[in-house]
């Protein structure tokens, strides 16, 4: 075999295993938007959103990030049904989130929280936690803690599918809950 006839089949091996790779990694990860992105989106195409609430200094948000919101189940389920978003409690940016502005009333002291996400926890701030929006922007709740990805799929699947909608006790769906993941 010539040089360029192999240089050419190596080449080609090279480019189409970028292009699988590329096209894999677009599943790798959540598809995280900002609040306020999300809140356009649910009116071009209404999906409920997901909140992820974290701070820097937080082992458990970042044990929580590495193995629930990297687990490839957890990924799929969240990408096809909620609009994701990633929101750091103390962040010092503005957001505005339906016609209202939120702040940080503290930008750059140690631990000062955002109004958005004391918004969404009510108050207790606990970390990691999610909080859930329907497709009307409404909160539906915010729940503390860090789950594993076998402990978050049912969490996920019931506020998805509405279950919340008609069985309010969302631990007697978990207990009666047969799931995907081991």
């Amino acid at each position: 075999m010539n040089k360029s006839a192999f240089l050419f089949i190596l080449s080609f091996f090279f480019l189409s295993f970028q292009a699988m790779s590329s096209s894999a990694s677009s599943q790798e990860s959540i598809n995280w938007v900002t609040i306020e992105e999300a809140e356009r989106l649910v009116k071009e195409n209404p999906k409920k959103i997901f909140v992820d609430v974290y701070t820097d200094w937080c082992g458990w948000c970042k044990r929580m990030e590495a193995n629930t919101f990297s687990h490839p189940d957890i990924i799929s389920y969240i990408n096809e049904n909620f609009y994701a978003v990633k929101l750091n409690a103390e962040m010092e940016e503005p957001i505005t989130f339906r016609g209202q502005k939120y702040i940080n009333e503290n930008p750059g002291q140690r631990r000062s929280s955002h109004n958005f996400a004391r918004a969404l926890l009510q108050g207790r701030m606990s970390y990691p936690s999610v909080a859930f929006f329907d497709e009307e922007l409404n909160l539906i709740t915010a729940l503390p803690g860090y789950r594993e990805p076998s402990q978050f799929e049912p969490i996920l699947v019931f506020f998805s599918d509405d279950h919340f909608l008609t069985q309010p006790n969302l631990d007697e769906f978990i207990s009666s809950f047969q799931g995907t993941i081991d």
